[in-house]
């Protein structure tokens, strides 16, 4: 993490806060029925969060601002994509309910635990969590699109897998800590600590 430059004002931060925008836009589409828009947006809104990451390691401009908020952008979009999935497709989130709800679950409870123990919002970004974000983005496109049901409930589970990792590194930390990329990194924090 380069702090000495952990400035606010940089283009992959702008990214991210773009990202943070298309919430009200994807309401938008929702709300207005058109899906096909709303798919589109959410295809934008996914390149923004590759994006966003791509810039901040190619210009050197990786900070700790721009890890938060680059996880308060997913949260407020994997948010946004449940209620809008709700919203646009009743029918096939009843059919996929269970599967909906672990993925739903999967993405809130990592976060409130973190925030109940640390005081603030946690910022792993973690391997598994993001093999996990790219299956459930393919899955929602395909179930929604009503193209395919599976890829949707194999998400699921590497939804599922994804959130006891982040769960297991807040529990196995004593400090807050930014991108945490794997449970054995956590234990790595805990014994050099102990040292």
């Amino acid at each position: 993490m380069n702090h000495a430059k952990d400035q606010i004002v940089n283009l992959p931060n702008l990214v991210s806060f773009i990202r943070i925008l298309m919430a009200p836009v994807l309401f938008y589409f929702a709300l207005a029925q058109q899906p096909v828009w709303f798919i589109g947006a959410l295809m934008f809104t996914v390149f923004t969060d590759v994006l966003d990451g791509f810039l901040a390691r190619t210009l050197n401009q990786i900070t700790e601002m721009g890890s938060r908020l680059d996880s308060w952008g997913d949260f407020v979009i994997y948010t946004t994509m449940a209620i809008c999935a709700w919203i646009l497709w009743p029918d096939i989130i009843q059919r996929e309910l269970v599967y909906f709800v672990i993925i739903v679950l999967s993405f809130t409870l990592p976060v409130f635990i973190g925030y109940i123990k640390f005081h603030t919002f946690t910022s792993y970004h973690t391997w598994s969590v993001k093999i996990a974000v790219v299956i459930t983005v393919v899955g929602y496109i395909l179930l929604f699109s009503e193209t395919l049901d599976w890829p949707f409930r194999i998400a699921a589970l590497f939804c599922l897998y994804a959130a006891i990792e982040e769960i297991a590194i807040t529990l196995l930390t004593r400090h807050e800590h930014v991108d945490v990329r794997t449970v054995w990194q956590a234990i790595e924090f805990n014994k050099k600590n102990k040292q």
